[in-house]
């Protein structure tokens, strides 16, 4: 038996309009959340014909659930270090950290907490935000460790130059730290 869903076959640029003002975002907007030019936007919301294709499900799913678009946002950087846990192209977790201050502010996109950063810790202190970066780098113990410091052109152990140049990859892992200043 094939499935059904309650899906309309078509929207119009009305309907985009409606969302779109719901989910307070203007047409530049709306356009990067789903993955469309801004001109696109323009035509959907002006133009007089039915809209088809996969942002029907989309404009359905957000319909229903608009808080699905915030849950999804990139809060602004507060703090002076932005770091980005990914599995393969997914963003896990956002790490803001002002390493002066010895503040963390972790924004968590997964549910499982297997795939978060911090796994089931909301507030980390400063020292678990140390020892995840450890937990992402060679140890500091390693052996031969001038060679691989020298290999990478870094002049000392610094768990963050580490990253910058290997990105926290580990091997035969999925995960890895993408560093904005």
């Amino acid at each position: 038996m094939d499935k059904k869903y309650v899906i309309n076959e078509y929207i119009t640029g009305e309907d985009i309009k409606k969302l779109r003002k719901t989910l307070s975002m203007t047409q530049k907007e709306f356009a990067e959340f789903v993955c469309a030019s801004k001109r696109t936007v323009e035509n959907w919301e002006s133009n007089g014909t039915r809209i088809t294709g996969p942002i029907v499900t989309l404009f359905e799913i957000l319909n229903r659930k608009p808080q699905i678009a915030k849950k999804l946002e990139v809060p602004p950087n507060e703090l002076k270090l932005r770091i980005w846990y990914m599995y393969e192209k997914t963003v896990c977790t956002i790490i803001d950290v002002d390493e002066l201050s010895r503040q963390v502010m972790i924004h968590n996109y997964i549910d499982n907490p297997l795939f978060r950063a911090f796994g089931i810790e909301t507030e980390p202190s400063f020292e678990d935000y140390e020892e995840f970066l450890k937990s992402r780098c060679f140890p500091e113990t390693r052996d031969k460790l001038k060679l691989e410091l020298k290999r990478l052109d870094i002049p000392f152990y610094d768990p963050i130059l580490i990253i910058e140049k290997t990105e926290g990859r580990m091997a035969e892992d999925h995960f890895w730290l993408k560093i904005e200043r």
